[in-house]
């Protein structure tokens, strides 16, 4: 098994047990270059807000997308649009990525905020 197919398996490990709670989620993607954050109902078929460094009111304030500061960024503007959305309440998924530097950055920022999980 390689890197992706080990980390694709957690997600669907985490993914199956966000669906049994019927939670809304937060998920979370990151690249080298960019991270990407997106709030999506508990049927998993509808995207009620959603953030990226490839925003750009984003690019205009950050000079490199793939840092632990561009996370907290976006991990603030996530939980804004989420509280605009009227979403008090999520469940993390970390996409199967480790939970250190810029997803813990992200998810940091989305509970100082006011998101709760």
């Amino acid at each position: 098994m390689d890197k992706k197919q080990a980390r694709l398996r957690r997600a669907r490990k985490t993914r199956a047990r966000i669906a049994e709670l019927k939670m809304v989620r937060l998920a979370v993607f990151r690249t080298n270059c960019h991270i990407y954050a997106q709030i999506i109902d508990e049927t998993g078929s509808k995207v009620l807000a959603s953030a990226s460094t490839l925003e750009a009111e984003v690019r205009a304030d950050i000079a490199n997308g793939g840092n632990v500061n561009a996370a907290a960024l976006i991990g603030k503007r996530i939980a804004e649009k989420a509280k605009a959305a009227g979403i008090q309440t999520v469940s993390f998924d970390r996409s199967g990525f480790k939970y250190h530097g810029r997803i813990k950055a992200l998810a940091d920022a989305a509970r100082e905020h006011g998101l709760v999980f």
